[in-house]
Formats: C-alpha cells, structure tokens, sequence
C-alpha cells in the first residue's frame, strides 16, 4: 500500500471534507490560493455618510468659533472706539481750558469743570459695565462724547474768533 498523506477515502468523520496530513479543512475557511472579493459598494455608502457628517459637523464647529470671534471683536473694537473718543475728549477740554483761562483768566468760572466731570462718571461706568454693555451701549456712549467734544471744538472756535481782534 502507498503511503500518501492525502487520501480522497479519507474524511473528517460526519463532514465529508477531506484532511490534508492530518489537518482540517473547516467549512467557510478559506482556500490560500483563493483572496475574498472586494465588499459590494453598498459597504462603502456608510463610510462616504460617516465622513460627510463629520466635515459638516467640523464646518459648523468652524463658523460658530468666527462668528464668536466676529461678535467678540465686535464689542471690544466698540469700547476701543468709546476709549478713544474719551481721550479726545479730555483733550479738547485741557485744550478748551487753557484757551479759556488765556482769555478771561484764572480768577473766572471754570465752565469746562462740568464737562471733565461728566467726563469722569463716563469712565467710571465704562470701568463698572464695559464688558456687561452691549455693542448698542458702548456706541451710544461714544456718540454722546463725540456731541460733547463737537461742542468744546465750536466753543474753542468761538473763543478763536474772539481773539483774533484782539491780537
């Protein structure tokens, strides 16, 4: 008789499938010479969905973090703007006094004290409110300095034209 490791006769017993030098070749295992074909494309469509969700959910991640920035800068470019009037503000009134004090002297009324005054309560409450105020407040507020500082501007040009006859 031959000795061969493979015989067709011989089985796993109760499957039929033949063993190779002992070995058994369960069913569903694949063969080594053959490779699983590639998935349906079905399979992909999840995959494809999955990474749509996830570039829309980065996109609105993206635009909400700008619109914050846009709105935050929003607010602070206001209070700069508010912080600026107020600097040329006060220096329209040092200005407005020393003009003021050249013409009538230092012995008269001091009419530009009510307008530091004022001056100061507005700095007070943008120090006590400026990051609760809304961009509609701070811009009232500068609106407001900028009235008073048009104003001190057309008392300055008053005062210039008072004293050209003079000089």
């Amino acid at each position: 008789m031959v000795s061969n490791r493979f015989h067709a006769a011989s089985t796993w017993p109760g499957w039929g499938l033949p063993t190779i030098a002992g070995r058994v070749r369960l069913p569903g295992s694949r063969r080594p010479d053959r490779q699983r074909p590639p998935p349906p494309p079905e399979a992909a469509l999840p995959v494809q969905t999955s990474l749509l969700i996830l570039l829309a959910a980065l996109a609105t991640l993206v635009l909400a973090v700008v619109l914050f920035r846009h709105f935050a800068g929003r607010h602070s470019r206001a209070l700069a703007q508010v912080l600026d009037a107020a600097d040329a503000l006060e220096a329209h009134l040092r200005t407005a006094r020393a003009e003021i004090e050249a013409v009538a002297g230092e012995d008269q009324v001091d009419p530009v004290g009510t307008a530091m005054r004022e001056m100061l309560r507005q700095r007070l409450w943008l120090q006590e409110h400026a990051a609760d105020a809304s961009v509609a407040e701070l811009h009232s507020v500068r609106d407001s300095i900028d009235a008073a500082r048009q104003r001190i501007e057309h008392q300055l040009a008053r005062i210039e034209r008072a004293r050209a006859p003079l000089a």
